[in-house]
Formats: structure tokens, sequence, C-alpha cells
């Protein structure tokens, strides 16, 4: 694949993640209040938390120090992808990864935290943006370590 064709689908792909997650974001803060919460399903509430931290509430606090690591965290992942267009797929979890975090930043410019709303179990509450970095970072792993062989499709 053209690295412009893989731009182009990890450039969609991130609008999608951003549109879904500021979308969902925008439902629970118009709806629901902050620290209330509803059973779903079993074992999944709908809730109304702000983290101003980054993963599992990690650097709670450290604004500054927050972007300085998500902006670096986008830096590599940039770098990564103009020097790998060639891998099939590779534009899939760059997508992802960029519109999580593009989300979450949104978040964090706007209201100086992140608003989360779904809570499993002993698991801090999460986002749109959240599950497409996790399973980005899930999607990259694959795309980095699964065997490369010259029938390869581009994908």
């Amino acid at each position: 694949m053209s690295g412009p064709a893989a731009a182009g689908r990890a450039a969609l792909v991130a609008a999608a993640v951003v549109v879904v997650d500021q979308a969902t974001k925008g439902l629970v803060r118009a709806h629901v209040e902050i620290g209330d919460s509803d059973g779903v399903l079993p074992g999944l509430q709908l809730v109304h938390a702000r983290n101003d931290g980054v993963a599992f509430n990690v650097l709670a606090g450290g604004s500054p120090l927050v972007v300085v690591v998500v902006a670096l965290a986008i830096v590599a992942l940039l770098a990564y992808f103009s020097t790998h267009l060639h891998r099939p797929l590779v534009w899939l979890p760059t997508g992802m990864l960029l519109g999580g975090a593009i989300g979450n930043i949104v978040d964090r410019v706007r209201d100086g935290a992140v608003t989360d709303f779904l809570k499993l179990p002993a698991w801090p509450a999460f986002n749109v943006a959240d599950m497409s970095i996790t399973f980005g970072v899930l999607l990259l792993l694959y795309v980095i370590e699964r065997p490369h062989d010259a029938t390869a499709r581009d994908g």
C-alpha cells in the first residue's frame, strides 16, 4: 500500500474513533451526574467519572507531565508509522491509537480531565478512546510480530 493511502486510512480510522468517543462522552456528560452509577449488564456499570491522569489515573493532577507523556507517545507512534508504511495493516492500529489519544486530549483541553463512563468489576472506569488505545496496542503488537512473507496482501 502506498504511503498516502495508508495515511488516509489511518486518518479515517482516527476520525471515526474521535467522533464515536466524543459523542458517547457527550451523552454521558449530558445525562449522567458525576459519581452516579447504573447497572447496564451484569458486571458492567454506566458511570460518570473524571480522570485527570493517564491510564488507571497514573500521574493524576500532573497535567503538564501528562501532556508531555502523551505528546511523546504520539511522536513515537507517528515516527514508527512513517518508517513502516509497507507493513500490512499498520494503518489500522495507528489510526486507533491516534484517535484514542486525540479523543482524550480533546477532553483534557476542554475540561481538564477525561470523561470515563464504563466500569467493570475490579477495573477502573474507561471510555471509547481507552478501548481504542488498548485494542490499538494489541493490534500493533500483532502487526509488528506476525510473520511476513512475500505473498502477504497490503491491508
